[in-house]
């Protein structure tokens, strides 16, 4: 059995924990922008003598806090990356030691020649601060953890702004996706989407059709702020998105959690949509953040996410006669395969579903796939 890790910031963590179970905290962004917030607390006050002890406190705090939502994929998304950074920086660190070390005596061509030429007495060599970072240090047990924690907090700040600037980031290319009288359809509300449908509108007009993606209706939110945008926006019931499919150009959507194999999880109601756009050969563009990709697998279901919400909006208790005989599931999110993507608009570029893997692997280190 492995010793149980001390967590400095033990409250901010159970908070967070605590948020997540009772799900006061909704969404991948706020659920990342939470997740390195805390991480950055638990590191800047966390005492280690080596780098082991130090991912160990950090895996232990992803895994505490996946567990309280494991549906909130983004939770252990950060938890990877941070932990793939401050590998990063720990790695840069050392080399950095043990090259000056090394190279401190080395004989080189350029010192033969400069033994030749006459000394000049009035140049001080430069001096070079340089940090060495001795784990395990008997007479100073926190001399690692001094030398270590600026860059490790620099690490998890460029976490941290790369949340911030998401969707300016996502959004900044959506000219070159979005054309001149094109009618696209999207579903739900979906902040990425929302970003990247405005920022088109300074140099395009076209006209958006939103579904209200019931029991939710959160189309409505969507429809109405970009209406207030001086877009053309039409809200339409999810009955009616096999119907009107043969005149949209792009569907665009958003995502809850990109899988490894290139699929997705996203809000109810969007297969609907990426099933009726592949019968019409309409292309389907999904923006999202990178923090989103996920190295998880769809093994265990075709459609849903296993993730269900409130019965009651789909069949209200008020319908007594009838809740007694049926079941009622409310699913609160679709699963999309990868073959009704045709590409993925990141932070980091366009990307087509077959390309997700190597992101993945490019993104997180393979120890870090099971916290």
């Amino acid at each position: 059995m492995a010793p149980e890790v001390y967590i400095p910031a033990q409250r901010a963590v159970e908070t967070l924990v605590a948020k997540l179970r009772r799900r006061r905290v909704v969404g991948s962004r706020q659920a990342a922008l939470e997740t390195v917030l805390v991480l950055r607390e638990v590191v800047s006050k966390a005492r280690f003598s080596n780098f082991d002890q130090l991912v160990a406190l950090i895996r232990e705090v992803g895994r505490r806090l996946s567990e309280a939502q494991p549906k909130e994929h983004t939770v252990g998304n950060i938890v990877r990356k941070v932990l793939h950074n401050i590998r990063e920086e720990y790695n840069t660190a050392t080399r950095g030691d043990v090259a000056s070390a090394s190279t401190k005596n080395v004989f080189t061509i350029s010192k033969f020649v400069l033994q030749g030429q006459p000394r000049k007495h009035n140049v001080a060599p430069k001096s070079e601060t340089t940090t060495f970072l001795r784990e395990n240090d008997p007479n100073d047990p926190d001399s690692f953890a001094k030398g270590l924690k600026p860059v490790l907090i620099e690490a998890i700040k460029e976490v941290l702004d790369e949340l911030e600037t998401v969707y300016d980031n996502v959004s900044k290319n959506a000219k070159d996706h979005i054309h001149s009288d094109e009618i696209i359809l999207t579903i739900g509300h979906s902040h990425t989407v929302e970003a990247f449908l405005k920022s088109a509108k300074h140099y395009r007009n076209y006209t958006v059709i939103v579904a209200e993606t019931g029991p939710s209706y959160n189309g409505h939110e969507m429809a109405r702020s970009l209406s207030a945008a001086g877009i053309s926006t039409f809200l339409v019931p999810d009955s009616s998105i096999y119907a009107i499919m043969s005149r949209v150009n792009k569907v665009i959507l958003g995502a809850h959690a990109i899988l490894a194999n290139g699929g997705m999880f996203a809000i109810t109601g969007t297969l609907l949509a990426a099933t009726a756009a592949r019968a019409h050969s309409t292309p389907v563009v999904v923006c999202a953040g990178q923090f989103k990709l996920t190295p998880l697998w769809n093994l265990y279901h075709d459609y849903g996410a296993l993730d269900f919400a409130d019965p009651s909006s789909v069949l209200g208790f008020e319908e007594g006669n009838l809740v007694d005989k049926v079941d009622v599931l409310n699913p609160y999110y679709d699963y999309v395969g990868p073959d009704l993507v045709d590409v993925f608009i990141t932070n980091d570029g366009d990307h087509p579903p077959s390309s997700v893997y190597r992101l993945v692997k490019e993104t997180y280190d393979d120890d870090d796939h099971e916290l």
